[in-house]
């Protein structure tokens, strides 16, 4: 995942399949996991979900075009701005949410739309 730059990091990489958001063909993987050619995985990273065949596996860092040949980017595309605008947003600290602004949450969750 630091190879074909998923992650900035080996360190970042490492913590991520410790902490689960790391899976491999549907299951947790762990830093060591060898992958092969078509397997799925699955990254969650800053709060989105990553989707990555394999095509080729490789052992080292390698350039950026390199990296982008030996995989292929499945993930569901980035949500527009606009839709991200319209969310509403709760200032830092702010405490519970009214039942008003929680009754306006679960209606926009209700509609299909997540919430970031």
């Amino acid at each position: 995942m630091w190879a074909v730059r998923l992650f900035k990091t080996r360190s970042q990489a490492a913590a991520a399949c410790r902490s689960g958001h790391v899976r491999v063909n549907g299951s947790a993987a762990k830093a060591s996991v060898q992958v092969k050619p078509d397997d799925e995985v699955r990254v969650r990273v800053a709060g989105r979900e990553r989707i990555v065949v394999v095509v080729r596996p490789i052992a080292k860092r390698v350039g950026a075009q390199i990296a982008a040949e030996c995989m292929q980017d499945n993930s569901p595309p980035r949500p527009s701005p606009e839709l991200l605008a319209s969310i509403p947003r709760r200032d830092r600290g702010a405490g519970r949410p009214t039942k008003r602004e929680r009754r306006e949450m679960e209606k926009f969750l209700d509609r299909g739309m997540p919430l970031a």
